[in-house]
């Protein structure tokens, strides 16, 4: 038995199927069927209950918190040994949400690639919660997220502070309000409520994503019912449909000034809310027996960047 033996073991208890494991692996079911039956032989118990989906038996649940020690044991190892051989090469995988990743990436992977051109990054997107689930199952090596500080798995470290805004155009306002669009925006600014924009249109954000929920909580905070213009997952289109006039949007600060153009948002209203809006964006990775080099370098050129990421519109 080794440590290859463990990895195809988990690959099968994950997927359940042979079949679904062994294209994962890319081999054949054969291989991967004598494998397991190898490893059923060592043991001199059945790990799997051979119907569909395969279930695991007492014996192969035992079995499993064994393999998924040697698995993060031989990861650990792998890591190490990378590090001495100091040639700063191999593979990291980072979690983040789309919309945030629209915002930092391309400036942060330039820079990482400019100190570590021998790293090949792969980018996994998903909502906050799922890319949580996947570094403590080990499917991230790192992720980029709002997160508490004290989750036991997880080492964090502050990357900067998000603030969500409400964007409406120029146009939009004139058109709702005429000689009032000033005093309406002033008051929404003093009271933090959105209540005065209750005749505006809103574009929302999905429930799943932080823009949406704290839009939706700010509707219900203030008591109307709201017209609602359009309703997406893709923040960036409510961001064009916004500028084009057709509603009024809540946005990460970072996203519309890292994609919008400065003619565009210079035809935009920005009404910010104060602690009402913002949220803490952490760097996290997971505590394990050793913590390889290149989430550190990965972490200090994130760190770089920060100054570029507290910028006002």
């Amino acid at each position: 038995m080794n440590f290859l033996s463990m990895k195809y073991f988990c690959a099968v208890e994950k997927e359940r199927s042979i079949t679904k494991a062994a294209e994962i692996l890319h081999i054949t079911q054969q291989t991967l069927s004598a494998h397991i039956a190898t490893i059923e032989k060592e043991v001199g118990c059945l790990l799997f209950l051979r119907h569909t989906p395969l279930e695991l038996t007492y014996a192969g649940t035992v079995f499993l918190g064994y393999a998924k020690r040697f698995e993060r044991l031989n990861h650990s190892m792998e890591k190490e040994f990378a590090d001495i051989r100091s040639d700063e090469s191999g593979t990291l995988r980072i979690g983040i949400a789309h919309t945030r990743g629209r915002a930092i990436m391309p400036d942060l992977i330039s820079r990482h690639q400019n100190a570590y051109p021998k790293m090949q990054i792969d980018i996994v997107e998903a909502s906050n919660d799922i890319l949580r689930q996947r570094l403590i199952s080990r499917e991230l090596d790192l992720i980029i997220a709002n997160f508490p500080e004290d989750i036991p798995e997880i080492e964090s470290r502050f990357f900067y502070d998000e603030e969500i805004v409400l964007l409406i155009s120029h146009f939009l306002l004139n058109r709702l309000y005429g000689d009032e669009a000033k005093d309406i925006i002033q008051t929404v600014r003093e009271q933090c409520s959105i209540l005065a924009l209750s005749e505006c249109p809103f574009l929302l954000g999905s429930q799943k994503d932080i823009a949406g929920r704290i839009g939706n909580r700010m509707i219900t905070e203030a008591e109307f019912i709201p017209i609602i213009s359009t309703r997406s997952g893709n923040i960036e289109t409510l961001l064009e449909l916004c500028a084009k006039g057709k509603g009024a949007c809540f946005c990460p600060e970072i996203l519309a000034r890292r994609t919008l153009t400065e003619h565009i948002l210079s035809s935009l209203e920005v009404i910010r809310f104060g602690d009402l809006a913002h949220y803490q964006i952490r760097l996290g990775w997971l505590r394990q027996e050793y913590c390889w080099q290149g989430i550190a370098n990965f972490v200090d050129v994130a760190m770089e960047l920060t100054p570029d990421l507290i910028k006002d519109i």
